[in-house]
């Protein structure tokens, strides 16, 4: 048997723990790249107002139907070269979709603070979270399905409140999201950490993922405040 990997108990082999580092430490340098197209695409939908032309409705389609379709081309090509600029490409289509939340939020007098308000949170969140998944030695295979689930009741509620347009259950789901992704993003890295996801470009997509909906959620919050004020 290769002696870079270790058998458990489960009746599998792991990648060792220098593996596994590897793939963490690929993991945080691709996640920190991604920021930038993000950051691209939001720059250059608030700029140009793409977004704020469509109706809500529209751009959640648009969203699903890319978001899915990038998140299916990136599983494809995980394991050759392209996985890295699929990738990239996807998070700056995300950032494109995030413009218009963003551009909303900076229509207030106080919008830039907001938002740095809102990166903030998620940064503290993210070294939160990930300093737990390093102490917590449990496992918790069990409660990735119970964060699937909620991840579903979520999609659901926030179909629904396309047409509700109730703001008790925007900001239900908005605190829901930030509880639930928070949670994901150490269930995440604990994968990565023993060993269970040992591919970098997925365990990245997870986990940007989780940091999406976090921020997008503390910023609908901080804005929907905002607005109150």
């Amino acid at each position: 048997m290769d002696e870079s990997l270790q058998t458990v108990n489960l009746g599998y082999a792991v990648p060792s723990v220098e593996q596994r580092n590897r793939v963490l430490r690929n993991t945080y340098w691709l996640l920190a790249l991604s920021m930038v197209p993000t950051v691209l695409g939001a720059w250059i939908g608030v700029s140009s107002g793409f977004m704020a032309t469509m109706g809500v409705g529209m751009s959640f389609i648009v969203f699903m139907v890319g978001a899915f379709g990038f998140i299916y081309a990136i599983e494809k090509t995980k394991n050759s070269a392209a996985g890295v600029p699929v990738l990239l490409g996807f998070t700056f289509f995300m950032g494109l979709m995030l413009s218009r939340l963003i551009g909303h939020v900076l229509g207030f007098a106080n919008g830039t603070a907001l938002i740095m308000v809102a990166f903030a949170g998620t940064g503290a969140t993210f070294l939160g979270m990930a300093t737990l998944s390093s102490l917590i030695k449990r496992d918790l295979s069990t409660m990735g399905k119970f964060l699937y689930i909620g991840a579903i009741m979520l999609l659901v509620a926030i179909i629904a409140n396309i047409f509700l347009q109730s703001s008790a259950l925007f900001v239900t789901i908005a605190v829901l999201m930030v509880g639930i992704f928070s949670a994901f993003i150490v269930y995440d890295l604990k994968r990565v950490r023993n060993g269970e996801e040992t591919n970098y470009i997925s365990a990245t997509l997870n986990i940007y993922l989780d940091l999406y909906n976090i921020f997008q959620a503390l910023l609908s919050l901080l804005g929907f405040a905002g607005s109150r004020d």
